[in-house]
């Protein structure tokens, strides 16, 4: 049987029930500091669509949220839906899981390509003048 989910102790109803003050008091420093000094107004419209896609859930349908604000702390209210995070490219598909919960989204959108080198052409650097031609 898997373990069951707790954040500082709490499951996940616990925490989807309690209200955002005491949620603000578990949290990390950063987190806490971020989440009390206020929601900037697009953070806010970002919640409201958090809210009307969690309403489109339980009535059967989904709703697909893009949102450039990777500052925003990951929520309990989050847990199950998949925000498309911008990575400076293009949008990210992250589904929100219980372990993601006071991270913010901008952690699970890599904003940068790992390096892949391939050979290098003809002309790429001094010494390819002397490799023979096939």
């Amino acid at each position: 049987m898997p373990k069951e989910f707790t954040y500082r102790g709490l499951t996940l109803e616990q925490l989807q029930s309690i209200s955002m003050d005491e949620f603000i008091t578990l949290l990390p420093s950063r987190q806490r500091r971020s989440l009390r000094r206020g929601l900037s107004p697009e953070q806010r419209a970002f919640l409201e669509n958090v809210r009307k896609a969690k309403e489109a859930m339980r009535k059967g349908g989904s709703l697909i949220i893009k949102t450039h604000e990777r500052d925003m702390v990951i929520l309990p209210e989050m847990v199950g839906l998949t925000i498309q995070v911008y990575n400076g490219k293009e949008f990210v598909p992250v589904e929100i899981k219980p372990e993601m919960i006071g991270h913010y989204l901008g952690e699970f959108a890599v904003t940068n390509k790992p390096v892949k080198h391939g050979t290098p052409g003809i002309g790429a650097s001094r010494s390819s003048m002397y490799v023979p031609l096939k």
